[in-house]
């Protein structure tokens, strides 16, 4: 994953976008024929980078942004230099969502999609305040699973999956489920195979 502006010091941010996304085509053409041919979302990492970055990486063609931390993407997401610069950003919540954090991200101008959600409760919260905020579009929503098993991160069990997806769709209108997302482990040595937190079983769907 490229965060933005981690090589804009030396080669710029331009040339870190190019280098990204020539890998992730490289990647896509290497992908098996029987899998759906769908194009990657690139998602920018802007967290800690100062709103200049971020204004540089869309004039070069990025339009989506990741932030862990709910209130520097209020304050980034605000802010009037962005605003007025990049009228098409789309920002995603890639961090963990404590409850009581649902209405000020909700606040969040141009907010596109929440990567974590990771129970009933949040997923409850989470459609209320935006459900009050009267959008006229649902909110993008991805279901976290903690597929490598480590305390360290969050997430729901794999076996817990089909039950949140389905509260998703039948209780909360407000929230479109879009998809799943995991971190699993780090480091798995890809010539033994594909890392298997990224091969499970969810319910009777194979999720690859």
């Amino acid at each position: 994953m490229w965060r933005a502006g981690s090589m804009s010091a030396e080669l710029g941010v331009a040339f870190a976008l190019r280098t990204v996304k020539e890998r992730v085509q490289q990647a896509v053409a290497r992908r098996p024929r029987d899998l759906p041919a769908i194009e990657p979302r690139l998602v920018a990492v802007s967290k800690t980078k100062p709103a200049d970055v971020v204004i540089e990486a869309y004039s070069h063609g990025q339009r989506t942004f990741g932030e862990n931390y709910v209130q520097e993407l209020l304050e980034k997401a605000s802010n009037p230099k962005i605003l007025s610069s990049c009228p098409e950003i789309k920002w995603h919540f890639i961090g963990h969502l404590q409850k009581q954090n649902v209405n000020k991200l909700m606040a969040v101008p141009n907010l596109f999609m929440l990567e974590t959600v990771d129970s009933v409760k949040l997923a409850d919260k989470v459609n209320s305040s935006w459900q009050k905020k009267g959008s006229p579009e649902r909110l993008k929503v991805m279901v976290q699973i903690n597929t490598s098993g480590e305390e360290s991160k969050h997430g729901l069990l794999p076996s817990e999956t089909v039950a949140m997806v389905e509260h998703i769709n039948a209780k909360c209108p407000s929230l479109e489920f879009v998809g799943l997302m995991t971190i699993g482990s780090f480091g798995h040595d890809l010539s033994q195979g594909p890392n298997p937190d990224f091969q499970i079983e969810v319910g009777s769907t194979n999720v690859r």
